[in-house]
């Protein structure tokens, strides 16, 4: 007889759903500074992407995370049994958000070259937590994973080019 399937738990799944959006819209209401004059007089690499490009790939990496979080908890079943994974998961759209904080709001590229260092610590970790209940969520992870990589490059040379050594 096969095992019974259980219902998604449709309260975590909301509120996994709210969080993410929740961080979305703190990240884009911190960078929407990005226009303004510090960051416009701050010297970049080479590979920086054009503005517009940002706004574009990010709601998909959104989607793609939450994607993978949600398949971690229908496979779960409950909250409780996917605490690690989820857990990781809010930890991280809270540090993606202090990104942003630290550098647009604070302006302090320092700070945030360090924060997107436990930013990138942390996808790693969920990636290998998403893949003890599902290898599609934790396959779902690497596009996030591949780009903050980028960013920690852009963050770094940003911080090199504009330090007053």
């Amino acid at each position: 007889m096969a095992a019974e399937r259980k219902p998604f738990p449709w309260g975590a799944g909301i509120l996994l759903l709210l969080a993410t959006v929740a961080a979305v819209a703190a990240g884009a209401v911190i960078s929407s500074s990005r226009n303004d004059a510090w960051y416009s007089a701050l010297s970049k690499p080479a590979l920086t992407p054009p503005d517009y490009l940002f706004s574009l790939v990010w709601p998909v990496l959104f989607v793609l995370m939450a994607a993978g979080a949600l398949m971690v908890l229908e496979r779960a079943g409950t909250f409780e049994r996917a605490v690690s994974p989820l857990g990781i998961y809010y930890t991280m759209l809270a540090v993606n958000a202090f990104w942003s904080l630290a550098f647009f709001g604070m302006q302090d590229t320092a700070l945030a070259l360090g924060v997107i260092a436990a930013l990138w610590l942390l996808i790693i970790a969920m990636i290998q937590d998403f893949a003890r209940f599902s290898r599609p969520a934790a396959l779902l992870q690497f596009p996030y994973l591949i780009w903050v990589s980028f960013a920690i490059y852009l963050n770094l040379s940003i911080l090199a080019m504009n330090s007053d050594s």
